[in-house]
């Protein structure tokens, strides 16, 4: 078996794995949309039970609205503007229905700017919260605000909208967004003044809506995770995808003192981060129209008549930058999933994060990052090429074996054997290199897939998304030109298949890597370009020793 077979086996298992997730994807396709509000609006929490042993709890509100509680019109938008996101909320149910980022552009279409929440007719995502119990506001209830146009000024570190619900039961309740500065955290807070003559326990719900069709750019060439997560220091990180959640096959721990739930997709997420040590009961389900909700339900505490209390749980809505998800919440960061590598793509990436601060390009750091790579791996490469080297110099002698011995394969095989023991050859010494760089080349495949931070990240001429194939296809025509040149340096198989195998390969891996990020294949160019200078060295010094060697008789 030489490193070429490996090589095709390679692409052949990841073309399976590819494919089975375009068929996984396949059968479970997103229902039909209708409008954004009226799907909106049936996005209410399942009945709660207590996160602790209560009897007081009462039970959520049915999934249709009451006679004359939904108003004729979806209520007054509300615009907020900080230095990062530009938001719009909604006095209907004071929601968080569209949420777009500054700093980052849009997948399709980078004139404009990456939309993660909205409403349209073909895409829901959206943020809602309310509390649970007879009159409580929740999010069909009506606020009202005091203006619908708020901006972080300058010198000021947040910005606040208060929304205020209309007294009922005796409670007056305000709901209160404060955004911050620098920050994709947003506060989301209700305060309550019970005006009433008897105490209440109430509980709030924080959860987000969203539709189950992948997000815009998705491709079944680079299958990305869209769908729940939930985080708790005894369960740690689990992914919930929307066909668990359509089956009620979804496991995770439902009540705790500590974790998150999220809304996952590629590159972005959003998640309700209650304060540890709150009693908290999670929650998934599968709503009318194709949109499924994932919450958490928190108490609020007791208020007695004539006091007032407050809940408050932040959202995160934003990208999955790393460094800053492990300091907002524990286990934050493992939203930028690796896969069954990560222990290799985790240092890969702080490595090339490290080398892009020095050298201020994303591309330029993934070249040397390929270098120190090989350096590392630089001795086990050389004992590999030497083996190849051997390969080639006894490469006539084969071929007389195999004139010898004609069609009798067990004979030559035999012959061969026997060759590579005399000359000290071990046949399977070049398949070393490729088995090492296998595993790197997968962690750095999720590294360049799933960072946010080397998305849209420039290269030079016409690369302009290291995260994205080459638009122009001529990373992976140079790349299967290196190839070529490898299968020129490496010695040719006496079996006939193998041979024509070896030819046609640079074309087919070339093809292959049309639909990988560019990054990916810079990687891969710069690696072989490297091989080849260490196997031609190496090849040219054994070359040289059997030239010089004395005949034996």
């Amino acid at each position: 078996m030489d490193s070429q077979r490996l090589i095709l086996f390679f692409v052949f298992s990841f073309s399976v794995f590819l494919l089975l997730d375009a068929w996984q994807r396949d059968q479970h396709p997103a229902p039909p949309a209708t409008t954004a509000r009226d799907k909106a609006d049936k996005a209410t929490p399942p009945a709660a039970q207590p996160p602790v042993p209560s009897d007081q709890l009462i039970a959520a509100q049915t999934a249709v609205p009451q006679q004359g509680q939904r108003p004729p019109e979806a209520g007054t938008p509300i615009r907020v503007e900080t230095d990062l996101l530009i938001a719009h909320l909604n006095t209907y149910g004071g929601d968080l229905r569209r949420l777009q980022f500054k700093k980052h552009r849009d997948t399709l279409d980078k004139g404009k700017d990456f939309v993660l929440f909205e409403t349209t007719p073909d895409r829901t995502y959206l943020a809602q919260s309310g509390l649970i119990g007879g009159v409580l506001p929740n999010h069909r209830t009506v606020f009202a605000a005091t203006g619908d146009n708020y901006q972080l000024a300058d010198g000021e570190e947040r910005v606040e909208v208060r929304l205020s619900a209309p007294p009922a039961g005796g409670v007056q309740v305000t709901k209160i967004y404060r955004f911050h500065r620098g920050s994709y955290l947003v506060d989301v807070s209700f305060e309550l003044t019970n005006n009433g003559a008897s105490g209440i326990q109430p509980y709030a719900y924080f959860q987000v809506v969203r539709d189950g069709k992948p997000p815009a750019g998705d491709s079944a060439m680079l299958p990305t995770f869209t769908g729940v997560a939930v985080y708790t220091d005894k369960e740690k990180f689990q992914k919930l995808p929307f066909a668990d959640i359509d089956k009620a096959k979804a496991p995770y721990p439902k009540n705790s003192n500590d974790g998150w739930i999220a809304m996952l997709q590629h590159y972005f997420f959003s998640a309700w981060l209650p304060r540890n040590g709150t009693p908290r009961e999670f929650y998934t389900r599968r709503l009318d129209d194709g949109l499924y909700a994932a919450g958490v339900i928190v108490p609020a505490g007791t208020v007695a008549a004539g006091n007032t209390a407050s809940v408050t749980v932040p959202l995160y809505a934003g990208p999955e930058e790393q460094e800053k998800l492990a300091k907002i919440a524990p286990g934050l960061d493992l939203t930028v999933d690796y896969g069954w590598l990560t222990v290799i793509a985790v240092p890969l990436f702080w490595v090339l994060a490290w080398l892009n601060q020095w050298a201020g390009n994303w591309g330029i750091a993934i070249i040397l990052l390929t270098v120190i790579i090989k350096l590392l791996f630089y001795p086990l490469s050389a004992a590999s090429y030497r083996s190849m080297g051997k390969m080639r110099v006894v490469a006539p002698k084969l071929q007389k074996l195999k004139d010898q011995y004609g069609n009798d394969r067990q004979r030559m095989q035999q012959a061969m054997m026997e060759l590579y023991k005399t000359e000290k050859i071990n046949p399977l010494g070049g398949c070393m290199p490729i088995i090492v760089q296998i595993p790197v080349f997968i962690a750095l495949y999720w590294v360049l897939l799933a960072s946010v931070e080397l998305r849209h990240a420039p290269f030079m001429l016409w690369i302009d998304d290291l995260a994205a194939p080459d638009p122009w296809f001529i990373l992976p025509v140079l790349m299967g030109l290196t190839m070529i040149v490898q299968t020129w340096l490496n010695p040719e198989p006496p079996d006939p298949v193998q041979a024509k195998m070896m030819k046609i390969m640079p074309v087919v891996f070339s093809i292959f890597f049309f639909f990988f990020p560019a990054g990916l294949v810079l990687y891969w160019l710069v690696n072989n370009v490297l091989s080849i200078a260490q196997q031609w060295q190496i090849t040219r010094a054994i070359e040289r020793t059997a030239a010089n060697a004395p005949r034996k008789n």
